[in-house]
């Protein structure tokens, strides 16, 4: 039955070239974007390098500060509150500080190359893993000192250094003073940007002195790390339980926000608590997949209704030798289901060549989009609800035809 219904369907296709075409154009395209999309979102929720101790680690990325007038105040945080404040809790093994990442310019042979820049304290590298091409981590003695060390990235060594077998020991000059070189780790995608950098410089090194600062805003993130998973509630209820008594910075100041969160939360705070930022994203992805779903979605309605009407003799007369209304149903829904996955394989295709076009022309720094099996499972279910959706109203419209109006339109 099925092999009949597919050869109809071939059939069918092959007799409205272009209605064929409208159709697969709409389908392809329409999930070329979304496959993108998912690609995209995979790649910032799943890819954990170098954080692969997320399920064990909260992080704190903002403090809101609520004023009488009902404003806020709200950032990334001070060194000062992380050593101070969230270094007196208990429950986490390490504290990683780190800032977001500054750039600045540095040259090679009279080329200007700009590089970003971000300061570390040594309990950030122990929580993150990142591949090391060479060389090492620098330490805490080596902080402590102030020592003008630094870990550099894969590309900014390529750039600045060329194609050398080794840099440790070398230097690498940036704002006129010289670091030496202790490290290359592999690179770190931009949207990851608690542990993106080029360079990766002590906390000490830096011009500004962190630690003389008292309050609580500053430019630091933090990332907290359980002994394990199951103590991480416990720390996020400690954390919390500290930041509710925290003294308040000025009299207008009424209410300090601050959460240790797993890391989407984190990654999308918007440092109210009153607009949650994961809901915020939820709702923003959820418009726009419907948007770029129901146009192509009505316009394959529309195509298939014409469609059916250009059959309605065929209709009339599988009606006359007893067809019924179910089987017909059926029949143009699987024929629908077909038609939006063979629009789905050119879709998959056209996504894998979209993503290659996308890593070759390295619109976002150090980010490779990849199509996976999530990806492609996730693929499958939109081309089977996108058939099923444009298949159901044009179907129940064909089992609506009378017998004989059918006939007499032959």
């Amino acid at each position: 039955m099925l092999k009949n219904y597919f050869k109809i369907a071939i059939a069918v296709l092959r007799r409205r070239k272009f209605f064929t075409f409208i159709s697969l154009f709409g389908i392809s395209f329409t999930l070329t974007i979304l496959l993108v999309l998912t690609s995209f979102l995979d790649k910032i929720v799943g890819d954990s390098y170098p954080d692969h101790k997320r399920d064990r680690s909260l992080y704190v990325s903002r403090m809101s500060e609520i004023r009488k007038d009902n404003g806020i105040n709200s950032g990334p945080l001070s060194f000062y509150f992380f050593d101070h404040y969230a270094r007196s809790l208990k429950t986490p093994v390490k504290i990683g500080i780190t800032n977001g990442a500054n750039n600045t310019n540095t040259y090679v042979n009279n080329k200007k190359i700009t590089v970003n820049y971000k300061y570390t304290n040594a309990d950030y590298w122990d929580i993150m893993e990142y591949d090391f091409v060479e060389g090492k981590a620098f330490t805490k003695q080596q902080i402590d000192r102030g020592d003008k060390v630094t870990v550099i990235s894969e590309d900014i060594k390529k750039e600045y250094f060329g194609d050398v077998p080794s840099v440790v020991g070398k230097y690498f000059e940036a704002d006129n003073i010289k670091y030496r070189v202790i490290g290359v780790v592999k690179n770190v995608p931009v949207t990851s940007y608690m542990t993106y950098s080029d360079i990766y410089l002590p906390y000490t090194v830096a011009k500004s002195d962190f630690t003389k600062d008292k309050g609580y805003s500053g430019v630091f993130f933090g990332i907290l790390l359980a002994n394990s998973k199951a103590d991480v509630p416990r720390m996020q209820a400690e954390f919390q339980s500290m930041i509710q008594r925290l003294p308040m910075e000025r009299k207008e100041f009424i209410k300090i926000a601050c959460h240790a969160s797993p890391y989407i939360v984190s990654y999308v705070d918007t440092g109210d608590d009153n607009r949650s930022g994961v809901t915020m994203v939820l709702t923003a992805v959820g418009i726009f997949v419907l948007l770029v779903m129901l146009l192509p979605a009505l316009n394959l309605v529309n195509i298939n209704i014409t469609r059916i009407m250009e059959r309605s003799s065929e209709i009339g007369v599988r009606k006359a030798f007893g067809a019924s209304s179910n089987t017909l149903v059926y029949q143009f829904i699987v024929e629908n289901i077909i038609l939006t996955l063979l629009g789905g394989v050119i879709g998959v295709v056209l996504s894998f060549i979209a993503i290659g076009v996308i890593n070759s022309a390295h619109l976002i720094p150090n980010l490779v989009l990849s199509i996976n099996f999530t990806v492609l499972f996730i693929g499958l279910l939109i081309c089977f609800f996108f058939g099923l959706l444009s298949g159901v109203y044009p179907a129940w419209r064909m089992s609506k035809l009378n017998v004989v109006t059918a006939l007499k339109a032959q």
